[in-house]
């Protein structure tokens, strides 16, 4: 593991607001900052009321803003939701604004429900456009200045560093093809993520962006003092996620003590599976869930999330996971 970075929602909070989401985010990036992780990201999804991330660039210059040095990104953009030259404009003033700071993770995924798609798109495309799409944004963001007839300005010439984004053998596929780096959701789906890793490291094609594969992993994090209050702040998350699943999305829930009585067991399985590349708990707790995680699967980067709904006992899970994080990327991993 070269890198840790931390993955940002914005979550809006049981009681509170919008504004309050979006605060506690600026503290959350200037946090990670003295942490030392290496980046910064947040996602665009729409219609949730428990998230503030919609307007994804915006929100990335806001927390550039506020911070210093660490790369602040989108993991991701829902490409099919915008033109690229919309995109390559956004992300290259932000570039332009914050040079060397700005990461540009493409989904294609809609990141949200299929009547807020047709409210974002206005008209469905029945052909997957993602591929020619990724291309058109690169040639944009990588041309030389005036060499195009449609130029993205602020955009061309600033090479903002272009990620894919997947939870699938698509996404795998199509970074390998393009030599891009890769990140995968593991966080939420990890059911392909060995085979998707195989495919995108046995299939990668050098190009001008990347010599070699790079491949960053997802993982959920929830830490605290002990084992019991960390699993009483990760049931937030959990009631969260559940009601997600069964067409209940809504502010992020205050925690409970016994998460299991308010979760049908069926639907309780799905939730665990669906977050099993997690680690929850004490210092020592987590710090053998993130080793596992990284020992099986040897990304180049780890990328943590979690969602607490007191922000003080996130600011503390999100710095205990740091330490255990800078920790792990002194020492040398085992020779498999």
């Amino acid at each position: 593991m070269q890198a840790y970075s931390l993955l940002d929602l914005s979550p809006i909070p049981e009681g509170g607001s919008a504004r309050d989401a979006l605060g506690n985010s600026v503290e959350l990036a200037q946090l990670a900052e003295r942490m030392g992780y290496t980046r910064y990201w947040l996602a665009e999804h729409h219609n949730m009321p428990g998230i503030a991330s919609a307007a994804t660039a915006v929100v990335i210059g806001h927390v550039a803003g506020a911070t210093r040095k660490i790369r602040v990104g989108a993991g991701g953009i829902m490409l099919p939701n915008h033109a690229p030259l919309v995109v390559a404009e956004q992300f290259g003033t932000l570039e332009t604004l914050y040079p060397g700071r700005i990461d540009l993770g493409l989904g294609r995924a809609p990141g949200t429900d299929m009547a807020t798609a047709r409210a974002l798109r206005r008209h469905m495309a029945p052909e997957d456009a993602f591929p020619q799409d990724v291309i058109e944004l690169l040639g944009y963001l990588h041309a030389e200045p005036g060499s195009a007839p449609v130029r993205a300005i602020p955009g061309e010439g600033t090479g903002v560093p272009v990620w894919i984004l997947g939870s699938s053998l698509y996404g795998a596929q199509l970074a390998a093809h393009l030599g891009l780096p890769y990140a995968f959701a593991s966080h939420f789906a990890p059911a392909m993520l060995e085979e998707a890793l195989h495919v995108y490291r046995s299939h990668f094609e050098p190009s001008s962006w990347l010599d070699a594969p790079y491949a960053m992993v997802a993982a959920g994090v929830c830490a605290a003092d002990t084992d019991e209050e960390a699993a009483y702040l990760r049931s937030s998350q959990l009631l969260a996620f559940a009601r997600l699943r069964t067409g209940r999305p809504g502010p992020l829930p205050r925690p409970v003590r016994s998460v299991e009585a308010e979760i049908p067991p069926q639907v309780m399985e799905q939730v665990r599976g669906a977050l099993s590349v997690s680690a929850t708990g004490s210092r020592e707790t987590v710090a053998r869930g993130l080793r596992g995680i990284v020992d099986r699967y040897r990304p180049d980067e780890l990328i943590v999330t979690g969602m607490i709904h007191d922000h003080a006992a996130r600011l503390r899970s999100f710095e205990i996971a740091g330490e255990v994080l800078a920790d792990m990327a002194r020492k040398p991993e085992p020779v498999a």
